[in-house]
């Protein structure tokens, strides 16, 4: 079975909304590194609608030496939306044809590599509730957004994680994973 992933940036107060506000210069060669291992097991890229939209207009234009375009432009790419129809203009991007749990549970029973969700926090949170979501990768920099929208919110239900992984870099960034402990939504 094929595992999902998702990684986002996060700041201490836990803002995933707009890393480019409030990243700064914290971003060092470690997290690159740490995000080019994440890439280099994916072969399958999930996105929302409005990731789909903003990623399309920016990507295929980028430089072609920009690491994280030479990996998004080529790969596979679903995208969950109510609002698109007909072909996608982004290269290997199709629309899901099925409601997002039910297109993620049969593309994870397929063969490849891993599958990621980017660009959508409300992807994450609706695949990690429904118990899909393999493992969360948070990003977290050393410095407060103090506004900007939260991976999690107050109604969430009680979830238990098990760390996966923790690197810290020397610009003082925590890459932690995280993984569902068996059964743990709504504890």
């Amino acid at each position: 079975m094929r595992r999902l992933t998702a990684g986002l940036f996060s700041s201490v107060d836990g803002v995933v909304e707009d890393p480019h506000l409030w990243q700064l210069d914290s971003f060092d060669d470690e997290l690159g590194a740490g995000m080019g291992a994440m890439i280099s097991r994916v072969d399958t890229v999930l996105l929302g609608r409005r990731g789909y939209e903003e990623w399309a207009q920016y990507w295929p234009a980028a430089e072609a030496a920009d690491p994280f375009g030479a990996f998004i432009n080529p790969v596979e790419k679903f995208v969950a939306s109510r609002s698109l129809s007909g072909p996608l203009g982004w290269t290997n991007a199709s629309l899901m044809d099925r409601p997002l749990e039910d297109f993620v549970r049969a593309l994870k029973q397929t063969e490849g590599g891993d599958i990621a969700v980017c660009a959508s926090i409300s992807l994450v949170r609706r695949l990690m509730f429904a118990g899909l979501l393999d493992s969360l990768t948070l990003m977290i920099h050393p410095v407060v957004a103090g506004a900007g929208r939260h991976l999690f919110e107050a109604a969430d239900p009680v979830t238990r994680l098990e760390l996966q992984e923790v690197t810290t870099t020397s610009r003082g960034n925590v890459l932690a994973s995280y993984g569902l402990r068996a059964g743990s939504v709504g504890e």
